[in-house]
């Protein structure tokens, strides 16, 4: 068998053009690059990996920080830190002069443009420049968009106390157990109506909201220019848009009190009307578990806890076994239980669910939004050890469909729908209403309250327009409504007769959470994954021999995600070329050898190249070694 050898260099033929230069002529050197890598731009220079902007994604640009000047005597700032550019992330600064309270700090679960990264978390430098004035973390409730940042900031905040109702408390300190090396969390468990002083500027009442978590609560901050109503997620129970008395009654407080600021969640805000009553869902569910002939699987979310207990007492009222998997659903069961929200006996573990008849089984999972490791993808892909889909069995989609995960979702019931089971889905039957009001619901809230300033929050930008729009056209000034980015510095002043947004803004750059690093210096190690999903990379390994300059060999190649080496070998001999003239005109020319000025000028012509011949920027990283 012959061996097949490189191509030799002694046999290429150089361009005339470049042959004719003075071989005594030194190479202009250009500007040095910082980075290893390189990206060809359509601009004819090399693009500088992690400096670009892709659309869609508010990652990578470094913003210019600009110093905040501190806060004046008489003066009420409000700060989104997070939640108000999206659905998630949700954290509020209130501060007056010496005192500061935080409301929420919760996650944003990460998109696809944003490969690697377990989620974002609010940027705090804010905070911690000033957490000696931190009187207290207040949590709205327990959803990990609202608490699932305590662990990655607490630390940073200098540990100051929490004030949540029990049920969120139980879940901060069960997610605060997988972060042993962080000190014990000052936990404050608030009950309705409670009244805490915080610092001499604040003082807090809470109050019941309805919402689709147990222990949901809104607050009622007294400052000294007067009263904040800061109402986070809500709904309005009501049946066919009559508010039930119960809400009446909640709402009642706020008959004689003149509010100063207004702010509230803005996510569900341009569907019309009110949303569906949890007591419709669920007779439509109990008739759906009273039909079935065999197993049924019901995929919900894991904080629909108030659904998920009522689904427990259907089971046991029609005499089915439950079955509860997912990891975040056994936690969120296990804190109801403990609360005393579940007394039934009927839960068995998985292990026991063949001793009973499919007809006697009911299981409740994660999932719904067709999360890769999630039991119901588990099940529908047929990779789950104990549970495989057979025609008697019904699966139940109580849930609605995340914008991010309509393609995952697309996916998961592509797999269902292979299978002979019975599937229904909120769109079939109405068995899925959110935990985020209507434009209806809101309108409702708002005409119970007299408030002079109102500030959307907990949406995306659009969101929280529409809902500014819904304030204005109940009467509030168009100069009293303000629409904040995440950094937005909102100030009322003038004895609270006035209120406006500074043309400075607290750091908000995105801070990630990837793997055990956390920071917003992420932002290029990102981008380059952004670029190799794109583009794939090409590696260059060059060995220069010291003495003369050239090449000891020929150059190996290595290219992933770009092109099939095999059956570019065309590609390959002219990359060589290109490569053997960038270095040995160069380095036959310079001595020492500046090896860094070689690596620069290998990556800028081959990534160049690579572009006119295949339309495609690949990350080039060239490897320049000595010998």
């Amino acid at each position: 068998m012959r061996k097949k050898n490189r191509i030799s260099f002694s046999a290429v033929s150089i361009d005339p053009k470049r042959e004719n230069r003075s071989e005594d002529k030194m190479p202009e050197k250009k500007k040095q690059s910082k980075s290893s890598t390189y990206q060809y731009s359509k601009f004819g220079k090399k693009r500088p990996v992690g400096r670009q902007r892709r659309p869609g994604i508010e990652i990578l640009p470094k913003k210019q920080t600009v110093k905040v000047p501190e806060i004046e005597e008489g003066v009420l700032r409000v700060i989104p830190l997070g939640g108000v550019e999206q659905v998630g992330q949700n954290m509020t600064v209130l501060e007056y002069n010496n005192d500061i309270i935080v409301i929420d700090a919760g996650i944003e679960f990460s998109s696809e443009d944003m490969p690697g990264v377990d989620f974002i978390i609010p940027n705090t430098k804010y905070l911690e420049e000033r957490k000696e004035k931190i009187r207290g973390i207040f949590i709205t409730h327990g959803h990990l968009d609202h608490i699932g940042a305590i662990p990655y900031l607490i630390e940073k905040l200098g540990n100051p106390p929490i004030y949540s109702r029990e049920f969120g408390a139980i879940m901060i300190q069960k997610r605060n157990e997988e972060f042993p090396h962080l000190p014990k969390l000052k936990m404050n468990i608030v009950h309705n109506d409670d009244v805490i002083r915080a610092g001499k500027s604040f003082v807090i009442r809470s109050f019941a909201i309805s919402h689709t978590i147990p222990d949901s609560m809104g607050l009622l901050i007294e400052t000294p220019l007067g009263e904040v109503a800061f109402i986070e997620d809500v709904r309005v129970d009501n049946v066919n848009g009559i508010v039930e008395q119960e809400e009446i009654e909640q709402y009642a407080r706020f008959k004689n009190r003149d509010i100063l600021l207004l702010t509230m969640d803005s996510t569900s805000v341009e569907k019309q009307g009110f949303s569906l009553s949890e007591q419709t869902i669920a007779k439509n569910i109990e008739k759906i578990i009273r039909e079935v002939p065999g197993r049924i699987i019901i995929a919900t979310f894991a904080s629909q806890v108030e659904r998920i207990v009522t689904i427990i007492n259907f089971a046991e009222r029609y005499g089915k076994k439950v079955v509860i998997e997912g990891r975040s659903m056994k936690t969120n069961v296990e804190i109801a239980k403990q609360l005393g929200l579940i007394k039934n006996k009927n839960i068995i573990p998985l292990e026991e669910m063949d001793e009973y008849p499919p007809n006697k089984i009911m299981m409740i999972v994660t999932g719904s939004q067709g999360e890769e490791f999630a039991a119901l993808n588990r099940i529908a892909n047929g990779t789950h050890r104990q549970v495989k889909l057979g025609p008697s069995d019904t699966v139940l989609l109580s849930s609605s469909i995340i914008p991010d995960n309509v393609r995952n979702i697309s996916k998961l019931k592509d797999l269902l729908y292979r299978t002979n089971a019975k599937i229904i889905t909120y769109l079939d039957s109405d068995v899925h209403a959110s935990g985020h009001g209507n434009r209806g619901e809101l309108r409702w809230i708002h005409q119970q309250i007299k408030y002079r300033f109102f500030i959307p929050v907990h949406g995306r930008h659009y969101m929280l327009k529409q809902h500014a729009e819904l304030s204005q056209s109940l009467g509030t000034s168009r100069q009293n409504i303000m629409v904040p980015d995440n950094g937005s510095i909102i100030e009322i002043y003038d004895g609270g007769k006035k209120i406006r947004m500074r043309k400075e803004k607290a750091p908000c750059e995105i801070v990630t959470v990837d793997g055990f690093a956390i920071g917003d210096a992420l932002a290029v190690v990102i981008k380059d994954r952004q670029m190799l999903s794109e583009d794939g990379m090409f590696v260059i390994i060059a060995l220069i021999d010291q003495k003369t300059g050239k090449l000891k060999k020929s150059p190996d190649l290595i290219s992933r995600g770009f092109v099939y080496l095999k059956e570019n070998q065309e590609l390959l001999r002219q990359v060589r070329i290109i490569i053997k003239k960038s270095v040995e005109e160069v380095s036959t020319k310079i001595h020492p050898i500046d090896f860094d000025y070689i690596k620069n000028n290998i990556g800028e012509t081959v990534s160049k190249f690579l572009y006119q011949k295949t339309a495609k920027r690949p990350l080039v990283i060239p490897v320049v070694l000595s010998a």
